[in-house]
């Protein structure tokens, strides 16, 4: 059974504290993902393993953070993005809220490449916020991040299914999970076998001249809802052992 926050009452949720202090934090982003991808790619990939996680280790599942840092994908309609520093405060006052009542272990289920370099400096500034705070073993507190897309089995499978076109955003990866998930929201386009790839990433207005169809090097055409099956259960065994060990630290 996956054990939601959200649908928990706060007298269950002191019960799970009792014998476990671990979170699981799935976060993504809202932002372009090619013609075919969803715009809340990285957000459903992330929620949905979250709760396979979840399920396989008997953990707390917070609310998904579906906002990211994705400024340099806001010329594209519909892509919303957080500036850095504020997700780094929406980091540090989550972690402290939960800090408060016992939890010390925050494992950041992330589907976004762009987030990282945030969630570390948030990671960061919140160990140095803690410290100044009366808050019981708030010295046991450790965050951590998961990138599903970057688990070594997940890798492997991407690279023997589509090589080189798997590319780095709007991949079929990606997609492929989407389909799994969202089979009725799968959607199609006719792609240029012209892509491209290999260019640096600054303001949106630059990455739209870079990138003019949101892709970067990938054939999401390739995606198949089995090969998003296939990645689901890599992630969810490869991620669940990972919080697992994590909770040992």
């Amino acid at each position: 059974m996956v054990m939601l926050l959200q649908l928990r009452t706060w007298p269950e949720v002191e019960d799970y504290l009792a014998r476990s202090q671990g979170i699981i934090f799935p976060i993504g982003s809202t932002e372009q993902h090619g013609p075919t991808g969803l715009i809340g790619t990285d957000a459903i990939c992330a929620e949905a393993i979250a709760k396979g996680v979840g399920e396989a280790t008997e953990a707390l599942i917070a609310p998904t953070i579906n906002v990211g840092m994705a400024l340099h994908h806001t010329s594209f309609p519909g892509s919303i993005s957080l500036r850095p520093s504020t997700l780094i405060r929406v980091i540090n006052d989550y972690v402290t809220c939960l800090a408060r009542y016992g939890f010390t272990h925050f494992f950041f289920i992330n589907g976004h490449g762009g987030n990282i370099a945030t969630l570390k400096a948030a990671f960061s500034e919140t160990y140095y916020h803690l410290a100044d705070l009366n808050i019981p073993n708030c010295d046991r507190v450790r965050c951590r991040v998961g990138n599903w897309f970057m688990c070594g089995s997940v890798y492997k499978l991407a690279k023997e299914l589509y090589g080189k076109e798997e590319g780095s955003h709007a991949t079929p990866s990606e997609v492929a999970l989407t389909q799994y998930i969202y089979p009725d929201a799968i959607k199609t386009a006719s792609l240029s076998p012209e892509v491209a790839s290999g260019r640096g990433i600054y303001s949106a207005a630059d990455f739209r001249r870079s990138y003019p169809d949101g892709r970067m090097g990938s054939n999401p055409a390739l995606a198949t809802p089995e090969h998003g099956r296939q990645f689901y259960e890599l992630a969810v065994k490869e991620l669940s052992d990972r919080y697992l060990e994590f909770l040992k630290s």
